[in-house]
């Protein structure tokens, strides 16, 4: 098994605390209201949402029926910062052990803030389109801060 690390920087125009609160805090309820192309819904299945608690989310793929599994590792409402383990379901099999992601909401100097987020992607053995497959869920997480930023605009002001 090889681990991949790949990192992801996202400048967003509004504040940190208002992209945390609505990237991780409310990502339950906004994710499928902005990318229902790709997320069915979510729902904490374990836990209050803090370390230790499960989420599953179910995403499209294709035709069938597919979900992913999370377990919250670290949750920090003061620093905004907030880490997870998928541990299970599709986007795994045949590819991954688990995916491990570290992220925090920055301040800009802008008022704005900055997306910074670490991946770690435990690949299984004679897995080939690592790179490839690690390359594409990046696009995938970009298209999804600007889907939720662009909901938590100036149009929805009591969003958050």
């Amino acid at each position: 098994m090889g681990v991949i690390t790949d990192q992801l920087e996202v400048s967003c125009a509004l504040p940190a605390a208002k992209m945390f609160k609505g990237f991780v805090l409310e990502a339950d309820d906004i994710f499928p209201k902005v990318m229902p192309q790709a997320i069915k819904s979510a729902e904490l299945i374990e836990g209050d949402g803090g370390p230790g608690s499960i989420r599953k989310v179910n995403i499209v793929a294709g035709d069938k029926p597919a979900y992913l599994k999370q377990k919250v590792d670290a949750l920090d409402k003061e620093s905004f910062s907030f880490s997870y383990t998928i541990f299970e379901g599709e986007i795994l099999d045949n590819k991954f052990e688990k995916i491990c992601h570290e992220s925090k909401w920055e301040s800009s100097p802008d008022g704005g803030s900055i997306f910074k987020s670490t991946a770690k992607f435990y690949a299984l053995p004679g897995f080939e389109g690592a790179e490839n497959f690690i390359s594409n869920e990046k696009q995938k997480a970009i298209a999804l801060i600007k889907a939720v930023e662009a909901h938590l605009r100036p149009i929805n002001p009591d969003a958050c």
